[in-house]
């Protein structure tokens, strides 16, 4: 695995560990008003904060769903053995922590609506802290942990369209259909120049903005109609991707994370409250329960078997590492309320349980005797991350409109 793909996520990481603990900082100094009243200043017709989180957030959604189809029929889930495990270990680690959620809350009506918060995994704060634990994280275990948390993103992505989507507006909707049709056509007639679809992701942002489902979600509809390119080593989808993924690890999330983590901090009876004590159990004990419950029944029933290469304490880790909510939780929180102070609860539970689950799991991981590397992993984690980056991105716009999509 090349040293390059552990440096990049090690500074990804890093670099939004610091944003998070800056916005913390700041809101609780006196620079606090100043923080809050820059992010609710209007650039336009929306504030700061609305721009960032919801236009800035739909390229890193479109992230997300470039590396969803490329996994799903080209990488680690292009088969159905593949995807069982994962898809497993995602489904009940996203269930048990909205239980113990909404178990801690007592179901009660004003914060139900947070159900979805401690149920999302923040992929690059995770492989952050893999990436700094060295040879201690095996690349099959980062392969592991992406193919989950990568389930675990179509998950939060189908929560936020179904459970928080505002009153629609159907000739919005139908208008951000034809646009998807459009794009999914160019793909159909060999469109393999990346800027046609490009030019039209501005304009169905809109429409999905207008719509009343949440605009982000336009990144994943672009996304799935970009051309796949399937077994070609560099192809439109692979280039976006390559392209996209520093200026979404090192510049989106972390401005999302300095824009939406400052939050100011009460006395220990505000970290007991309802709301960010069952977002933290969420995330540390559900996230935990739940991943590494799914993967030991699995494997003991023979639905899946764990990586042979990975041993259970592995897996344990990963598990923990999952309850690393941060961005995702922090998103979604917005999206459950509109009272800021539920908000802010949110944020303390999202923080409280993520820095939990990053500190144990980092630290199980740290203690685990290293397994010798595997080169098909190795050489897997550096085409998902972007080992391949270096190479000619023209060589597929010239290839046949009939190759592979």
């Amino acid at each position: 695995m090349s040293g390059e793909v552990h440096h990049h996520d090690r500074t990804a990481g890093l670099l939004l560990m610091g944003a998070a603990a800056a916005a913390l900082a700041i809101a609780n100094t006196p620079l606090a008003h100043a923080y809050h009243a820059l992010l609710e200043a209007k650039l336009g017709p929306l504030s700061i904060h609305y721009w960032i989180a919801d236009a800035l957030m739909a390229l890193f959604f479109l992230l997300v769903g470039l590396e969803v189809k490329r996994e799903w029929y080209d990488g680690q889930l292009a088969t159905a053995e593949a995807r069982r495990l994962p898809m497993v270990a995602a489904a009940v680690g996203m269930a048990v922590p909205a239980l113990l959620y909404l178990l801690a809350t007592g179901f009660a009506p004003d914060l139900s609506r947070g159900w979805a918060i401690p149920s999302a995994t923040d992929i690059a704060f995770a492989l952050g802290l893999l990436a700094l634990l060295g040879s201690r994280a095996p690349a099959g275990i980062k392969l592991l942990l992406v193919t989950i948390a990568i389930i675990d993103d179509i998950g939060a992505v189908a929560i936020i369209a179904l459970f928080y989507t505002a009153e629609l507006n159907v000739t919005a909707l139908a208008v951000a259909a034809v646009l998807v049709g459009l794009m999914a056509g160019l793909n159909m007639f060999g469109v393999r120049r990346l800027w046609p679809y490009l030019a039209l992701f501005p304009f169905l942002w809109l429409a999905v903005f207008q719509s009343g489902v949440h605009a982000t979600i336009a990144g994943v509809l672009a996304a799935l109609t970009i051309p796949l390119g399937r077994g070609e080593p560099v192809s439109p989808l692979k280039r976006l991707e390559h392209s996209l993924h520093p200026l979404v690890m090192f510049g989106i999330v972390p401005l999302f994370g300095l824009a939406s983590a400052g939050v100011t901090l009460g006395g220990f009876d505000q970290l007991l409250a309802p709301l960010p004590l069952g977002i933290a159990a969420g995330l540390f004990l559900g996230k935990q329960i739940g991943v590494f419950g799914a993967v030991w029944l699995a494997d003991r029933t023979g639905l899946a078997r764990k990586p042979a290469t990975l041993r259970w304490t592995h897996i344990y880790g990963a598990a923990l590492l999952c309850g690393v909510g941060f961005t995702m939780s922090l998103f979604i929180g917005e999206l459950a309320f509109t009272d800021r102070l539920l908000i802010d609860d949110a944020k303390i539970g999202t923080l409280l349980g993520s820095l939990a689950a990053g500190i144990a799991g980092t630290a199980v991981l740290a203690l685990t005797r290293p397994v010798p590397a595997d080169d098909a992993e190795a050489a897997e984690y550096g085409d998902v991350f972007g080992a391949d980056a270096d190479e000619d991105p023209t060589v597929c716009d010239d290839l046949p409109a009939s190759a592979p999509r």
